[in-house]
């Protein structure tokens, strides 16, 4: 079934494709373009000027945001114009309450073939390769590329003005602290290779049994130590 819910809210220039479908409570800005076939789903809201490529699929409650953003002014933040676009491409699907900004200048880029799990976030000017997946609570601060066929999986946090290379893997809730060359598995906080943190992380029981072997040693150590001076002492 395709169509367009009498409840949706659609914005004046808003351009609609072949055989699409919008439902319930929908609401769309102006001057926006959405292509064939595309499916969004109850609670949706797209900004003005947006761009929908073929066959996406956007699920409930994403919002795709309009032209504002956060600059900083000494010790306060300052709401000023985002001047930008959202272009999404071919063959997307994006999940339940996923928040995409618009570009400060430029465009943020969600390329063809991209899934998103649930609550991802997406911000501005950042550039998503294609086929990359996105797992649930990902986010990805601005103006980062992610290469094709990445899959960041659930909670990893993403700093900004870095690349992530094609066909990388990174493991839940790791901390993506700077760029990341093609095909590689990564993990932790900060992230390091995959292998260095699977040993690092079985260390982390023993850690306590560890400290206590080492205060043991560093007490026979200092006693060592005032022996030998002793000692030393003694025969001048």
């Amino acid at each position: 079934m395709w169509g367009i819910d009498k409840s949706a809210l659609i914005g004046e220039g808003t351009r609609i494709g072949k055989e699409v479908s919008i439902y319930p409570f929908v609401v769309i800005g102006k001057d926006v373009t959405i292509s064939d076939r595309v499916v969004i789903y109850p609670h949706t809201f797209i900004g003005d000027g947006t761009s929908i490529g073929e066959e996406t699929t956007i699920y409930s409650n994403v919002s795709i945001r309009e032209h504002f953003g956060f600059a900083p002014d000494g010790k306060r933040y300052y709401k000023i114009p985002q001047v930008g676009i959202v272009q999404i491409d071919d063959d997307v699907e994006i999940g339940a309450n996923n928040t995409i900004d618009r570009g400060a200048l430029g465009k943020t880029w969600i390329k063809r073939g991209v899934k998103t799990d649930n609550l991802v976030h997406i911000a501005h000017n950042v550039v998503v390769g294609e086929d990359t997946l996105l797992v649930a609570q990902v986010g990805v601060s601005g103006s980062t590329k992610i290469g094709n066929h990445v899959t960041l999986a659930g909670q990893v946090g993403v700093v900004g003005h870095i690349e992530i290379g094609d066909n990388t893997i990174v493991g839940s809730k790791t901390g993506v602290s700077g760029s990341v060359p093609a095909n590689t598995i990564v993990s932790g906080y900060p992230h390091m290779p995959h292998r260095q943190w699977l040993k690092s992380s079985r260390c982390y029981p023993l850690l306590p049994q560890m400290r206590k072997i080492l205060n043991k040693l560093e007490k026979k150590v200092k006693m060592l130590e005032e022996s030998f001076q002793q000692y030393t002492g003694d025969r001048k």
